[in-house]
């Protein structure tokens, strides 16, 4: 069976020694970028490889003089790597086409998992899955954890050894992601539909905690990614997620939509609870806000 949105604890332990299941431990907190890479020294699920995501799942920050701030960035906080990068990762990795991944975070895959999630589907891998309830599900279960720096066991060194020669070949879906050009040339159409993962509170302008511009892109609706997800972590059933796109979405195709966020990240989140409940596929506006402001002549809306 191939797992392509969300898996759960039960059935990631079934799988945990097999040889031809990766799973990658994504925590990553913005204000201390290598607190991630510390937890999970400190403790992870057996077996799993860490991805950062500053140093695997992005790209170089391009900027230039001028624009809001005394350097601006172009290409939003969280850029995407190129596609050649990003399969040799995976080669680095020893990620085939036939592997199933599982990444999880300690969000409930709602904020790098996601990102690992979209990225594999975007270069055309789909047995990607996200943990749904993360890292506090597992060890609230008392599944087997390590600690320490990633080593294979026997069995996976076994299924590594058999799965050499086979590289990571990429099909890339360039309809998954949207550029700036793309938001641009949306903006005023009624068949299609801008989304802001972010928070009320920072869709609405009222504060910004990152960027040094608050508000949204004009015409935006807004469903922060975290009303996706229950309390305690995990994503809202398949059914209730369902009702709140159809909502959201308001008889426009969700192929005609195009999610963004702040820097790319949470907003992969949203497209996977759309995508779990059986609506198809969005874009992602890979820049998102922080692209979006680089240039003080787009515009913003705010209230």
């Amino acid at each position: 069976m191939v797992y392509s949105t969300l898996i759960s604890h039960e059935n990631l332990h079934k799988h945990v020694n097999d040889p031809h299941w990766y799973v990658f431990d994504c925590r990553f907190a913005l204000a201390d970028p290598e607190q991630g890479r510390r937890d999970y020294e400190k403790g992870h699920i057996s077996g799993a490889r860490y991805a950062d995501l500053d140093k695997d799942l992005c790209g170089p920050i391009r900027t230039r003089p001028g624009g809001f701030t005394e350097t601006a960035v172009l290409t939003g906080r969280h850029p995407l790597p190129d596609v050649d990068t990003f399969v040799a990762t995976l080669n680095r990795w020893g990620v085939t086409n036939n592997t199933q991944v599982v990444a999880y975070d300690d969000k409930g895959g709602g904020l790098a998992a996601a990102r690992l999630w979209w990225m594999l589907r975007w270069v055309g891998h789909d047995p990607v899955a996200v943990l749904d309830g993360g890292w506090q599900g597992w060890i609230g279960k008392q599944y087997p954890v390590s600690s320490g720096q990633y080593s294979l066991s026997s069995e996976q060194l076994e299924g590594s050894r058999q799965l050499a020669g086979k590289p990571f070949q990429a099909q890339v879906r360039p309809e998954l992601l949207a550029t700036t050009e793309d938001v641009q040339a949306m903006m005023g159409d009624p068949e299609r539909l801008i989304v802001d993962s972010r928070t009320p509170e920072r869709y609405r302008g009222e504060i910004e905690p990152i960027d040094p511009v608050a508000g949204r892109i004009p015409g935006a609706a807004n469903v922060a990614y975290g009303d996706t997800q229950t309390a305690n972590g995990f994503f809202r059933p398949a059914q209730a997620l369902k009702e709140q796109f159809e909502q959201l979405l308001d008889n426009v195709s969700p192929q005609n939509t195009v999610f963004y966020c702040g820097s790319g990240v949470t907003a992969a989140a949203s497209l996977l609870a759309m995508k779990h409940a059986g609506l198809g596929d969005g874009k992602l506006y890979a820049g998102s806000w922080s692209e979006w402001i680089a240039d003080p002549n787009r515009p913003i809306e705010e209230g």
